[in-house]
């Protein structure tokens, strides 16, 4: 059995959620979401638990349980506390500035680049260079994260560009000078 699939996802005060076979919806302090499982999966609420069971040992049952799992349980741990990713951006002259619900990145092009924040997920500029995402999406925070690290990604040989918070760059040496040819 899945040892993921098995864990009971457990409901925090003030987090109400409602299942009708699998459609779960979820609703919070943080706001509202709602998502629709495979059918095949049985998705049970009890008072302050979700578990979730798999009819058969199937491949492709064992194969969704725990994603089921795990999908329901960022619904819950989003609408409740929320997700977050930070960007460090590296590099001289490198910045970002916050423009209402955007975020202008000059990140040495010849123009400054502006980011529009999508529905649902918040940009915020703490400093010149830290930036974050947030949201109660889990999947929608990571793909404005990467989506906004590959304007400028990090390069191997100075180390310029936009990274996760924590992310560590591999460098590479340069060429070396040509000695007594």
């Amino acid at each position: 059995m899945s040892r993921v699939g098995r864990q009971p996802i457990v409901v925090p005060q003030g987090v109400d959620v409602s299942v009708e076979g699998s459609f779960v919806s979820v609703k919070g302090p943080k706001g509202e979401l709602s998502g629709r499982f495979d059918a095949d999966m049985k998705i049970e609420m009890t008072d302050s638990e979700i578990t979730i069971t798999r009819p058969t040992d199937q491949a492709r049952h064992r194969a969704i349980h725990g994603l089921t799992r795990s999908l329901v349980a960022n619904m819950v741990e989003g609408v409740h506390t929320g997700f977050e990713r930070s960007l460090e951006i590296h590099g001289v002259g490198y910045r970002a500035v916050q423009k209402g619900s955007a975020v202008e990145l000059s990140v040495g092009y010849s123009n400054p680049v502006l980011f529009e924040a999508p529905a649902g997920v918040e940009l915020t500029v703490e400093k010149p260079t830290l930036l974050h995402v947030r949201g109660i999406d889990k999947q929608a925070v990571g793909e404005v994260a990467a989506r906004i690290r590959r304007i400028r990604p990090p390069e191997p040989y100075k180390g310029k560009g936009i990274r996760y918070s924590g992310e560590h760059v591999r460098r590479k040496a340069g060429k070396a000078a040509a000695v007594g040819v």
